[in-house]
């Protein structure tokens, strides 16, 4: 099984540079793992809120393939323990999902286009965190619920 991790936004930040590399090396020990950043849009700035997601989720419906498991993080998703997201991943290996691909949406967030085609709708957080920050997180929590699945130590529960 692959994991992808697509994000909108520019590249990586020098802050989370270092430890999002850090994270997708560990967690190439478990799974393949791919990283997609979409640009943003250009003249964005004189688009509106919704012609903007609308644009952004035609660029990633346009990439997701039929048999793909794509989790949207999304601010009203559900809330999962790490133990929970290890489950998660799990759940899609035992499927046998080629690929899940973690979606983390622009500015103004994903289209409901996109949320519809996502088969699970996860919100990380009830706290708003900078998208740059958010890849970081996921990298962390992914590599932990890997361990989690391994039983090993890096998971303190």
């Amino acid at each position: 099984m692959k994991i992808a991790f697509w994000s909108i936004g520019k590249s990586h930040d020098p802050y989370v540079k270092s430890g999002v590399e850090d994270f997708s090396k560990r967690i190439q020990n478990y799974f393949k793992l791919e990283w997609e950043i979409f640009p943003p849009l250009k003249n964005a700035g004189k688009l509106s809120i919704d012609e903007t997601k609308k644009m952004e989720g035609a660029v990633v419906i346009s990439r997701i393939q039929k048999d793909d498991f794509l989790i949207a993080l999304e601010e009203r998703g559900k809330q999962l323990t790490s133990e929970a997201l290890a489950q998660q991943i799990q759940h899609c290996a035992n499927l046998s999902v080629k690929r899940i691909v973690f979606l983390i949406g622009g500015a103004y967030g994903i289209d409901e286009q996109v949320l519809r085609r996502a088969n699970f709708q996860w919100s990380i957080s009830k706290l708003v965190f900078p998208h740059q920050l958010v890849r970081l997180i996921l990298a962390e929590q992914v590599y932990r619920a890997c361990t989690i699945l391994k039983n090993e130590k890096y998971h303190h529960s």
